[in-house]
């Protein structure tokens, strides 16, 4: 299996950013001690976000299709704003390399790993009711899961359980790309994990793990007597007042959508994986959005208005993960910008927040190919933000996967 696969399900964050095996994310998720538990994000004094005039924009333009040119990515959406200094929306590229059609803001997109956001969101929402606690272990929920008596919910969600990431395990790549229509259940894909040893002491490192977020919907649906996708489309997705955004039964996509493109193929070639079904990525992976709604969705992830204010500061509590990055509960804190990335076959996304500025960053494109060991929107955002904040620069080295 390809490491990007296995990065996919990680989404945007340091890791997430990074990019991800195929599990829905985007993270080159490695074997990470933190020093001690105190956030090492460092955050400039200087946090001066300029005006979005025609001079910018114009710089952002080449920026962004330096990276597209060099990537070979086939279409882009971006958005960048924040109060009282206008806003920087614009396309690139096409959303169907067959008709030649043009990517529009009005597309709906996968979003891989920023799925993350949600269900740990549900989760928390869930904890906020009383009904799950952040130090119960996964045993009480969930039976059968290795140390299961030890990895908290807490652990889970701050990617340090130990498990196995079921999107890095061989078996899972070939029945996916064998028949990427196929439908899995949340069984099957722990199934593919549990065959494996835990890695490490839950606790003791960091590793980007698709295998927690499935874990962690399961908790959703026992906890609140729901489906994982109803409960997130009523108490998440309507609570926000997001329009376009869902957390998919199967395979649909709602029209008007990109069409995506992916080298995790059977083939090794580059194929078109629009209607893949994404029920592989399930509470890691699965959701669909639009721009509009990630950038809302980008401000009430990281001010945290769904949830209680002391709920949102153990959320926002950041371990070293990567090198200038932290990882709090299901989100990254990269140079400052809070949020996540996510990649799946065919798609990623990145939905990033600077709280001093409050400016809100969302790039969407149709391609999960890797340029020179980089996400391709980790390298967008980098040019972006290396124009407009120059001391908050979302950069993140490419790391091995650890698997």
């Amino acid at each position: 299996m390809t490491a990007r696969l296995r990065r996919t399900a990680v989404g945007v964050a340091a890791a997430a950013l990074i990019a991800v095996p195929l599990g829905s994310g985007a993270v080159h998720a490695s074997d990470v001690a933190p020093p001690d538990p105190s956030p090492s994000v460092s955050v400039s004094a200087s946090d001066e976000f300029p005006l979005l005039t025609p001079a910018v924009a114009a710089q952002l333009d080449e920026a962004v299709k330096k990276v597209m040119a060099e990537a070979r990515v086939p279409g882009v959406m971006v958005a960048l704003s924040a109060p009282g200094k206008g806003e920087y929306v614009r396309t690139f590229g096409v959303a169907d390399k067959a008709t030649g059609a043009p990517m529009a803001t009005d597309m709906n997109m996968r979003i891989g790993s920023v799925t993350k956001t949600f269900t740990v969101t549900a989760l928390l929402q869930l904890v906020d009711d009383g009904k799950v606690g952040l130090d119960d272990p996964i045993g009480k929920y969930v039976d059968g899961v290795p140390n299961g008596d030890r990895i908290t919910l807490r652990q889970l969600a701050e990617m340090r359980s130990g498990l196995f990431n079921y999107s890095a395990d061989e078996d899972f790549y070939k029945a996916l790309t064998s028949d990427p229509e196929r439908s899995f259940t949340p069984q099957e894909l722990l199934a593919y994990a549990f065959e494996h040893p835990v890695l490490f002491e839950p606790g003791t490192k960091f590793l980007y793990c698709n295998t927690n977020l499935i874990l962690l919907g399961l908790v959703v649906e026992k906890a609140s007597g729901a489906e994982l996708a109803d409960y997130i489309n009523r108490e998440v997705v309507a609570e926000a007042g997001l329009k376009h955004t869902l957390f998919p039964a199967g395979a649909e996509f709602p029209s008007p959508h990109a069409h995506g493109y992916t080298d995790q193929t059977a083939s090794g070639k580059t194929e078109d994986a629009t209607n893949w079904n994404p029920s592989w990525g399930w509470a890691a992976g699965a959701m669909i959005s639009d721009l509009a709604d990630l950038r809302s969705w980008a401000k009430t992830l990281a001010t945290g208005t769904l949830l209680t204010p002391a709920t949102q500061a153990q959320r926002l509590k950041v371990i070293p993960a990567l090198p200038g990055a932290g990882y709090g509960l299901g989100i990254f804190n990269v140079h400052g910008w809070i949020g996540h990335n996510g990649s799946l076959p065919g798609y990623e996304a990145l939905t990033v927040y600077l709280p001093q500025p409050q400016a809100t960053l969302v790039v969407m494109l149709n391609t999960d190919i890797d340029f020179q060991g980089s996400e391709p929107s980790t390298l967008f955002g980098e040019a972006i933000t290396k124009i407009v904040t120059p001391d908050h620069v979302f950069s993140l080295p490419a790391q091995p996967v650890g698997h």
